[in-house]
């Protein structure tokens, strides 16, 4: 686990990746980066398989337990918690979050559903965590386009944006801009929570 701390924490966001890399990914970075100096102490959690050197994620009940496991450590700070992450690290965040008292969750990249598989929605997943829960989507991500999602999803939508929140070159929205909208839409949420 990485912290990136607030000198005057209110809160603590929980960030664990997705199964195809690691806490890395530009919207965990930016996140990390942009939200301690608003009150916001940042954990970046590497899951143990990939700390381990494997390449493939386990199955959804290992990363669960992964989760669960680090929880302590974070509510250790004696502060509220944000569960969140990006793609299977937001349905990880989902799934535990009510189970473990987070305050909200914080999904990006939420997958809905397999690149067009629509049918096979994770909705469920989404709408369970039981929790304030914010999804930050990309306006052209095949795992869920945010008109997708379920009625009553709060969504911020990060224009042009594909599941790794890139934008493509040609867009009217450059890469800074796009993780700007991450950021800026993530504090405004948690200035709420």
């Amino acid at each position: 686990m990485t912290w990136r701390r607030a000198a005057r924490p209110r809160l603590v966001l929980a960030l664990g990746h997705g199964a195809g890399g690691g806490v890395e990914a530009r919207d965990l970075r930016a996140l990390a980066d942009a939200l301690p100096a608003h009150g916001v102490s940042v954990a970046l959690v590497e899951q143990p398989w990939r700390v381990a050197g494997r390449k493939l994620a386990p199955a959804p009940g290992k990363l669960d337990e992964a989760w669960r496991a680090v929880w302590p450590a974070l509510a250790g700070e004696g502060l509220p918690v944000v569960s969140g992450g990006r793609s299977a690290g937001a349905r990880v965040a989902c799934r535990t979050a009510a189970g473990l008292g987070a305050r909200a969750v914080l999904a990006l990249a939420f997958p809905l559903h397999p690149p067009g598989k629509p049918e096979r929605s994770r909705a469920g997943e989404l709408l369970g965590a039981g929790v304030p829960t914010l999804v930050v989507q990309g306006g052209r991500d095949p795992f869920g386009r945010p008109a997708e999602f379920p009625g009553g999803t709060e969504v911020v939508e990060v224009p042009g944006g594909d599941h790794g929140f890139a934008v493509p070159k040609r867009a009217a929205l450059g890469q800074e801009e796009a993780l700007g909208v991450i950021t800026g839409a993530v504090r405004e949420w948690l200035a709420r929570e």
